[in-house]
């Protein structure tokens, strides 16, 4: 008689012990598991046990809101996740927060991942671990049409008169700051949109945010907001999905699952298709 192989003998141990009823009824993903070595106290490893990846969002269109019409969650990064899941063969649990209370969600532990465009700063990478990167973007600043004679450039930005309006927490907050020390700032707490209130209402005169994030609320808004000098977004950074310090088995494999993304274009034909829509109204 043939003696058995060690993988022959590791199967039906498993068989016996219950594991495997049939061999067809293991999913691919969790198959690969079996002797992947993946450490069993990371993310990726209970992810793949409970089925179920946890996803922390913030609002802000079109990478990830909530389409009101559809009443649904959609955007680009949005979309990401889906994909992600896909891949992973597990359901998601999304958790809604804002920007400012992203990074604290996550190192609490509420959620496995942050799925929404985060702009990389100094100050978010010492607390968070950025994968990919996803995306890159640069800023644009949104007037009101009062203020739009004044406002040709960002050169007209640093004046001690100037009122910018910004949302706590953002990566715009601590960067205007420092680019433009002159002006004046005040924060508005929620969601990233809410900023743009004190410029609609002429309370503040400039709302600064990340360029396709502008052209979206202007496009929606165009009785009252305007941007200045759209042609040239300034302070291009990276935006992307961040994860928790300390394990490296989830984060090598969201950073190769973004780069093989990536590599097929996928961030940028949903990109253009949601701008698309935005421009067509």
């Amino acid at each position: 008689m043939t003696e058995p192989t060690q993988a022959g003998r590791r199967v039906a141990l498993l068989a016996a012990a219950g594991g495997l009823s049939l061999l067809g009824a293991v999913r691919p993903a969790s198959a690969q598991l079996l002797s992947s070595g993946i450490d069993e106290n990371s993310t990726l490893a209970k992810v793949k046990r409970d089925g179920t990846l946890r996803i922390g969002f913030a609002q802000t269109a079109p990478w990830f809101f909530k389409d009101l019409k559809a009443n649904a969650l959609s955007g680009i990064f949005y979309e990401m996740c889906e994909q992600l899941a896909k891949d992973l063969e597990v359901k998601i649990v999304y958790s809604e927060t804002t920007f400012a209370n992203s990074t604290v969600g996550l190192r609490n532990g509420e959620y496995d991942l942050f799925g929404s465009s985060l702009v990389y700063t100094p100050a978010r990478a010492l607390v968070t671990n950025f994968v990919g990167p996803l995306w890159e973007k640069g800023e644009l600043a949104i007037t009101h049409k009062d203020f739009a004679d004044r406002f040709k450039t960002v050169a007209d930005f640093d004046q001690p008169d100037v009122i910018f309006s910004l949302n706590a927490g953002s990566a715009e907050e601590s960067m205007i700051k420092s680019l433009y020390p002159k002006a004046q700032v005040i924060a508005t707490t929620g969601q990233i949109a809410l900023a743009a209130e004190p410029v609609r209402a002429k309370k503040a005169h400039l709302f600064v945010t990340g360029d396709s994030d502008a052209i979206t609320l202007a496009k929606r808004n165009p009785s009252w907001a305007r941007i200045v000098d759209e042609a040239h977004p300034f302070e291009r950074r990276i935006a992307s999905w961040v994860v928790r310090y300390g394990d490296p088995a989830w984060k090598e494999y969201l950073d190769m699952w973004i780069t093989n993304i990536r590599a097929g274009d996928k961030v940028k034909t949903l990109y253009e298709q949601y701008m698309a829509k935005i421009q067509q109204g």
